[in-house]
């Protein structure tokens, strides 16, 4: 299915929102089937496949707990939204297929 009039920057907001609720099925729901995220966060991490997904995610939430929105704008490559954590400001860039689901999250902390 494609969907060529998304709002990157309303789906940037969806992700947001599902990761402070902690909503692992809605967050996994916004990345493509061949989702992958290069976590910058503790140490370089490159993760693919929907269990290694959710598992990331899982972790990640436990140890970033996503709180209000810091930042959000679009970018070249997507949209740029960072938000605060309790460890400090994360940033996550996100890059969206044809079907504006997440195709690639480059994340990591801010400050």
């Amino acid at each position: 299915m494609t969907n060529s009039s998304f709002d990157p920057m309303a789906v940037a907001v969806d992700w947001l929102d599902a990761c402070r609720a902690g909503d692992i099925e809605a967050i996994l729901e916004l990345h493509a089937d061949d989702a992958v995220v290069h976590c910058g966060c503790s140490g370089v991490q490159t993760i693919t496949g929907r269990e290694a997904l959710r598992a990331y995610w899982i972790q990640h939430l436990q140890k970033y707990p996503a709180g209000t929105l810091d930042d959000l704008n679009p970018s070249d490559r997507g949209t740029v939204i960072s938000y605060v954590t309790s460890k400090g400001v994360m940033s996550a860039n996100l890059a969206f297929d044809a079907a504006g689901r997440i195709k690639v999250l480059d994340c990591g902390r801010l400050h």
